[in-house]
């Protein structure tokens, strides 16, 4: 049996294509850690995590986290993971869930792609099989006017794109403006908002009332992620369906989401839930509400994009319009396969672990530009 001899932390930094606008502010690069876990026989399992707060305090946390993976075997992915949250959370009296589950995200996905690597098989068959033949996804609009993001609209129209999904929350005035401004490029194509926590329940109540009447499939996190009950109360109030993105970060959280009827779909990553195997615990939860998961991406590069897409696969219960970030990078890290949906559907994978080939001299350009950046 292999075991687990080595960890590498390898902090990124990469440019967009273009400025990231959303209810938060702008971005215009995404950070993540590269984790590589190498077992004796030679074989490397990578996977990647966000970084907030800092990068590479966020590094150095990793680097404890997964120094005790040395010396154990990789297909004990789930006791591990759990035995070095009691210790290194629990047992300080740091019981703060979100953020461990960030850490343990990368963890289990390098963990997951070393097991389907030492197998010969694809992860989604190592969770059970594919239930599906392909994922689909949404046409994830760039853009920060009016003009800009019809334009983009217009493009994604053409190309034969199904379900678009504009971010709102940026003020009433413009959120109208943009909302009506996509919509006339689409036709009836469906048309996703996300609010990103925006706004107050009173202003969520008022904005879904004066947005109804550009046929809004869904709002997804219109009120603060802290309360569930206020999100239950909105969707109460009002015609367009509700979903919870930030409010789902553990699996308590979505079990809470469905007891409360809080969301009439669930919006959540491996990046929230901790990783590839808490997603599956994630769905099934929701699956007994009679809800169906939509896969939430996060700013992160096509490894995570491999690894949401194999949990596409696996679940029964799936939205047929989920999200990926990685064409938002100016050149993504991953070389093979080709990410890009086909008028929003990319077909299964069939390399072992997640499939991927990173492009080693992006990921040499990420360690520079993190360092410059120090």
């Amino acid at each position: 049996m292999v075991k687990i001899s080595s960890i590498r932390i390898r902090p990124l930094v990469l440019p967009l294509k273009q400025p990231y606008h959303w209810s938060y502010g702008i971005r215009e690069s995404f950070a993540v850690n590269l984790i590589e876990i190498e077992a004796d026989d030679g074989t490397v399992g990578i996977g990647e995590c966000t970084v907030a707060p800092d990068q590479t305090g966020t590094a150095a946390i990793l680097q404890r986290l997964a120094s005790h993976l040395v010396g154990h075997s990789p297909h004990d992915v789930a006791p591990l993971i759990a035995r070095i949250f009691h210790r290194e959370y629990l047992g300080h009296g740091a019981n703060i869930m979100r953020a461990a589950n960030q850490m343990f995200s990368g963890i289990d996905m390098a963990m997951w792609d070393l097991q389907g690597k030492l197998a010969g098989l694809p992860v989604h068959q190592l969770l059970g099989g594919a239930h599906r033949k392909a994922v689909g996804y949404f046409y994830f609009l760039q853009g920060e006017t009016a003009e800009e993001l019809a334009r983009d609209a217009a493009a994604g129209h053409a190309n034969g794109e199904r379900v678009f999904y504009l971010k709102v929350g940026r003020g009433e005035k413009l959120d109208l403006e943009i909302t009506a401004a996509v919509r006339r490029e689409i036709g009836d194509a469906r048309l996703r908002l996300d609010a990103n926590e925006g706004w107050s329940v009173h202003d969520a109540i008022n904005m879904c009332r004066k947005l109804e009447k550009y046929d809004i499939e869904f709002i997804e996190q219109p009120t603060v992620s802290w309360s569930i009950p206020a999100m239950a109360h909105v969707r109460e109030k009002v015609g367009i369906p509700i979903v919870a993105d930030q409010a789902a970060f553990t699996l308590y959280d979505v079990y809470e989401i469905c007891r409360q009827r809080a969301a009439d779909m669930i919006c959540i990553g491996p990046r929230e839930i901790g990783g590839i195997q808490p997603m599956m615990k994630a769905a099934a939860v929701a699956e007994s509400a009679g809800l169906k998961i939509c896969i939430h991406s996060s700013f992160t590069t096509g490894i995570t994009t491999c690894a949401e897409h194999h949990i596409g696969l696996a679940i029964p219960n799936l939205d047929d319009g989920n999200q990926i970030m990685w064409q938002l990078v100016e050149k993504d890290i991953v070389s093979s396969p080709g990410l890009a949906p086909r008028t929003g559907w990319l077909d299964a994978f069939k390399m072992p672990g997640l499939g991927f080939t990173l492009a080693d001299d992006l990921v040499a350009a990420g360690e520079r530009r993190y360092a410059a950046g120090r």
